[in-house]
């Protein structure tokens, strides 16, 4: 099966913001900060923090969230010129190919590390910090179906 497509840049900021969400860390980061706002708020509540310090804490909450949710795929989507290019891949049972400006490469299901599937692409990681992002738009409904047995087959994990 063959493809051709360019990225949507609000589809591609939502596929980022569901890759930092996944990073074990950005989750560690988010659930600490958030016990930190909730016990500001309750010792606030309890007057032993002043409304200095909860303001404080409410503001170090905001700027955090803001940064991983539109900060952090906005600057990678600036920075990775791929999005602003027009490609063409190629999928068959021993794995798949890329081609961009009769330039391409070819990888074997076995170089993917895992996949992951969101409600615009299929995120092909070929480690915690490379992935590629298959458009599903590009894909007809068959296409997905097959694109997903070839995935569940042939790479070794699934990340949800």
């Amino acid at each position: 099966m063959r493809i051709s497509f360019a990225y949507d840049k609000r589809q591609v900021m939502q596929a980022l913001r569901y890759h930092f969400i996944s990073r074990l860390e950005i989750r560690l980061l988010i659930i600490a900060v958030n016990v930190f706002a909730i016990g500001s708020v309750v010792l606030y509540s309890l007057k032993q923090v002043t409304p200095f310090a909860f303001l404080l804490s409410s503001c170090l909450w905001l700027v955090l969230m803001i940064a991983i949710w539109w900060f952090l795929p906005w600057m990678i989507y600036r920075q990775t010129r791929a999005f602003q290019h027009h490609f063409e891949m190629g999928f068959s049972s021993i794995g798949f190919e890329l081609n961009h400006e009769g330039k391409g490469n070819a990888w074997t299901w076995e170089s993917l590390e895992r996949w992951k599937e969101t409600p615009f692409f299929f995120h092909l990681y070929f480690d915690p910090r490379s992935f590629w992002l298959v458009p599903k738009e590009a894909l007809s409904d068959e296409d997905r179906v097959q694109l997903r047995q070839w995935l569940n087959e042939f790479v070794p994990g699934r990340s949800k």
